[in-house]
C-alpha cells in the first residue's frame, strides 16, 4: 500500500465503472468497497518496492521461471464487484493468465492461483495491509503474501511492542495463512523464491 491515500471521486463505482474511468498514466488508483482512492507514494516507498521488484525479477530470469512482474495491475476481490486492489508488487504465473477472463482487456487478476506472490509496503493506513488486504488475499489463494513494515509503523498487536521493521511473509496452508516474520539480519524465507538470499535489514536499509 502507498504511503497516502486520498479520495478521488465522490461517486460510489462498481469495478467495472472504476476501469472504465481510469485515468491511463495519471496516477494509481484502488477501489474500496465503491470508493475511488489514488495511491500517493513517498520516494522512499517506491525504492523499497523498486528494489524488490528488481530482486525477485533477477529470480525469475535467473531461473527462467514462467513468471512476469506487470508494472501494474488490478487484483478483483473474490466476493465483491465493488474493490479492486493495485499491489506494490505482483508476480504472475505466465501459464495460467490466458484462463483470466479480465486481463487482456483491464489488466485485472480474478483467481489467485494466477498469482505467485503480492508485495504490499506498509504506510500510515497499516490497517489496510494487515486486516483488509490479508483477507481479501486469503480468500482468493493467493499462495504468499510480504507485508514489509520497514519503518515499524503496523499495529503492536502485529509487529510487537515497542514496534519495530517487520516483514510478515504470509503463505496458504490449508486455505489460511500463515505468518513467518524477519528482523534485522534474518534472511527472509519464501516459497515462491527459495533462493532469494535477502535479509531484512537489506531491504530495511534501501528505505532509510
Amino acid at each position: 500500500m502507498l504511503i497516502q491515500e486520498q479520495p478521488a471521486q465522490s461517486k460510489q463505482m462498481t469495478l467495472d465503472e472504476f476501469l472504465d474511468w481510469y485515468p491511463e498514466g495519471q496516477g494509481r488508483f484502488e477501489l474500496h468497497d465503491g470508493a475511488v482512492i489514488e495511491m500517493q507514494a513517498t520516494g522512499t516507498h517506491e525504492q523499497v518496492g523498486g528494489f524488490l521488484a528488481l530482486k525477485v525479477g533477477v529470480q525469475i530470469e535467473r531461473l527462467a521461471l514462467p513468471y512476469f512482474i506487470p508494472r501494474q495491475g488490478i487484483i478483483k476481490a473474490i466476493d465483491s464487484d465493488k474493490s479492486g486492489y493495485s499491489p506494490d508488487v505482483m508476480v504472475l504465473d505466465w501459464q495460467q493468465i490466458e484462463t483470466e477472463p479480465m486481463w487482456k482487456k483491464r489488466s485485472t487478476i480474478t483467481r489467485g492461483e494466477t498469482i505467485r506472490l503480492v508485495i504490499e509496503i506498509v504506510s500510515t493506513n497499516w490497517q489496510d495491509d494487515y486486516l483488509m488486504k490479508l483477507a481479501e488475499y486469503e480468500k482468493l489463494a493467493i499462495p504468499e503474501y510480504w507485508i514489509v513494515d520497514y519503518l515499524g509503523l503496523g499495529g503492536r498487536r502485529y509487529i510487537g511492542n515497542p514496534k519495530q521493521p517487520t516483514i510478515s511473509v504470509n503463505q496458504l496452508v490449508d486455505g489460511e495463512y500463515v505468518v513467518n516474520q524477519f528482523r534485522g539480519d534474518d534472511v527472509v524465507r519464501s516459497l515462491a523464491f527459495p533462493d532469494l538470499n535477502l535479509t531484512a535489514e537489506q531491504i530495511f536499509h534501501v528505505g532509510q
